[in-house]
């Protein structure tokens, strides 16, 4: 196997096995080697710029993945937060993305995305960072999620915030305080309160 390749695979290997293009660039992996490599089936390019070692296992969530890489200010929310969350049967057909007011949109061909800006205050409230298949994944926490998807039931529909509320109402872990707190965060206390009162 040429040299070239060999040290491309260990740097791949260093860093979970995916890599953007421009980060492979930094590490001394030109974009010549990563074409070269995805022909000859070492390489498996898995969107647009980011390219996966081929004898790795298939991504678990290369939606999120991908969308985490390419977009580093996103926060995974609203439907593709509860499906993450187990608190929705629904299946997101695209990547609900939360970012800041002042960061435009990306643009992605593949996955869809969608995305809602917060201020500064909603946007970086509730922020888990999770390891999806070696990469750094932030999401909205539970609660947060709750609350953002009364917030936008207008977007996503009040039958998927009701049905993420009951859900996670029957968790043995919910908590009630940090669920009223990001309601009276999104100003959605009076709208969620009835809901809670009904489902409890």
């Amino acid at each position: 196997m040429r040299q070239s390749f060999v040290t491309a695979i260990n740097i791949f290997s260093t860093n979970n096995g995916i890599l953007k293009m421009a980060q492979a660039d930094k590490l001394g992996v030109d974009s010549k080697t990563l074409l070269e490599m995805t022909d000859a089936g070492l390489l498996v390019k898995e969107s647009r710029g980011v390219y996966r070692l081929a004898n790795m296992p298939p991504l678990s969530n290369p939606d999120l993945v991908q969308v985490a890489m390419r977009v580093p200010a996103g926060v995974v929310c609203l439907i593709s937060a509860l499906a993450f969350h187990n608190l929705t049967t629904q299946i997101p057909h695209k990547v609900y993305i939360a970012l800041p007011t002042d960061v435009k949109k990306p643009r992605i061909d593949y996955p869809p995305i969608e995305v809602i800006w917060l201020s500064e205050k909603t946007y970086s409230n509730g922020m888990e960072e999770h390891t999806i298949d070696g990469v750094k994944v932030r999401i909205y926490n539970r609660e947060k999620t709750v609350a953002d998807c009364f917030r936008f039931r207008n977007k996503i529909g009040q039958d998927i915030a009701l049905e993420a509320l009951k859900d996670y109402l029957r968790r043995p872990d919910r908590n009630i305080e940090h669920l009223l707190n990001y309601a009276r965060i999104n100003r959605m206390h009076n709208v969620m309160m009835p809901f809670l009162k009904a489902a409890l």
